[in-house]
């Protein structure tokens, strides 16, 4: 699978925000990714040096609309973390 279909969106919350101070930045990844898959594709992609990745399977949330019951799709989210001295420049305008 290539790099850039393998890493879809980076996750930007306020929570997410606070974690790239720490050198941590959190991704929306393909849901078959493994970490190992994840860790080149991230230094393939922005140029970094990765120390680690955590994984988090999200289940979807389930909706109503009156009666009528669905679901939002699950997705995986992606934890890097940066070695020291290493920094994505994507995130630095957030």
């Amino acid at each position: 699978m290539d790099a850039r279909q393998l890493i879809k969106r980076p996750v930007i919350t306020e929570k997410t925000t606070k974690m790239m101070e720490a050198n941590k930045y959190c991704f929306v990844v393909d849901q078959q990714a493994n970490k190992t898959q994840i860790k080149q594709a991230v230094e393939e992609v922005f140029n970094v040096k990765v120390q680690s990745v955590n994984t988090t399977n999200v289940l979807g949330k389930i909706k109503r609309m009156g009666r009528h019951e669905g679901r939002r799709p699950s997705w995986k989210r992606a934890t890097v973390t940066l070695k020291k001295g290493s920094r994505i420049e994507f995130f630095e305008g957030v």
